[in-house]
């Protein structure tokens, strides 16, 4: 299942379990760790961790979610950041691999992390990201779970300045402002119809096509055009679901169901999975009714990665998050 980074209060979030980044006294602190204390209900998560405690930082230990929208809570502390070479970066890492096997553990399908020690304990918040994402990443290589990644500022953003200026560069050349479009399209249209007015005499005159024949020359459904490239570039369903950042039961419902339409942000994930070219993924689009949009911001995001042979889908959606676009894949 995929990896989703929203900008959401997690104390909100409806899921099997969120994520405290706690202290190893499993005590009531300030930020996220407050927050959940008090939406969980003060006395009994007081009392349910103080059974638990002390724990130390990188390990995890399981609470239920009280009067939280989630069953459980999952309370892990993270390291202080010091310099970066007093063993953070594994300690860090160990705070998600042990909180998501306790998920696992207890029949979690669905899990939501806050940016762990990227607060009061200083660890700065691009590299807290990156140890995030390869952490988790790496998990859900080999496990099912439905994972949200709370995130609040865009400091926390892990892609270069140098990938970020050129994404900026070819939005300068590429992005074609909305309003522009439209005027265009006006004007297209206006000279399709004169178009239209000057033949119509040849239109009166031409047999118009059967139904029959319309139906019976149907270009090939998404499903088989997708099953067909899954082939062609030598990939398997769970290489391209999971490249995809895409849930299982997703993608079996494509694949199962031969009429069924997916949304274009599942369109352009598959085409990112699939590391396809710029023409076959519009190919692929056309399939399920859409097409890469020069007045869409996030079209024109995805295209520079596109062109660019870069299918890292992270990357992608960390670029399209500070954007503020839709993400590929998920649900």
């Amino acid at each position: 299942m995929p990896l989703t980074i929203v900008r959401q209060d997690i104390t909100k979030m409806d899921v099997d379990a969120i994520v405290n980044a706690a202290n190893c006294a499993l005590e009531r602190g300030g930020g996220v760790c407050g927050a959940i204390f008090k939406a969980a209900g003060i006395p009994k998560m007081t009392e349910a961790c103080a059974a638990l405690a002390p724990i130390q930082v990188g390990e995890a230990v399981i609470t239920p979610g009280f009067n939280l929208p989630a069953r459980y809570v999952i309370h892990t502390p993270g390291p202080v950041y010091r310099d970066g070479a007093s063993g953070e970066e594994a300690k860090l890492r160990s705070c998600y691999q042990n909180s998501l096997e306790l998920a696992v553990e207890h029949g979690c399908t669905s899990i939501a992390f806050p940016l762990i020690s990227s607060g009061i304990y200083g660890y700065p918040k691009k590299k807290a990201m990156q140890v995030a994402l390869r952490a988790i990443g790496d998990f859900l290589e080999v496990h099912e779970l439905q994972v949200f990644l709370a995130v609040f500022d865009k400091e926390a953003y892990t892609v270069s300045e140098e990938l970020l200026g050129a994404v900026a560069d070819y939005l300068g050349e590429n992005y074609v402002d909305e309003n522009l479009e439209v005027r265009r399209r006006r004007q297209n249209y206006r000279a399709l119809e004169e178009q239209v007015l000057y033949s119509g005499a040849l239109a009166e005159s031409a047999v118009p096509p059967k139904l029959e024949d319309l139906v019976g020359n149907l270009d090939e459904p998404f499903s088989a055009t997708l099953l067909r490239l899954i082939d062609a570039k030598g990939k398997n369903d769970v290489d391209v679901y999971k490249k995809a950042n895409l849930d299982r039961r997703l993608f079996s419902k494509i694949r199962s169901n031969k009429g069924y339409m997916p949304s274009k942000r599942t369109v352009l994930a598959l085409a990112i999975g699939l590391e396809l070219s710029l023409e076959e993924t519009n190919d692929l689009l056309k399939r399920a009714g859409f097409a890469l949009s020069q007045s869409q911001v996030g079209d024109v995001i995805v295209e520079y990665f596109i062109l660019h042979g870069k299918y890292n889908i992270m990357e992608i959606n960390e670029v399209l998050f500070r954007y503020d676009q839709p993400l590929l894949g998920g649900m």
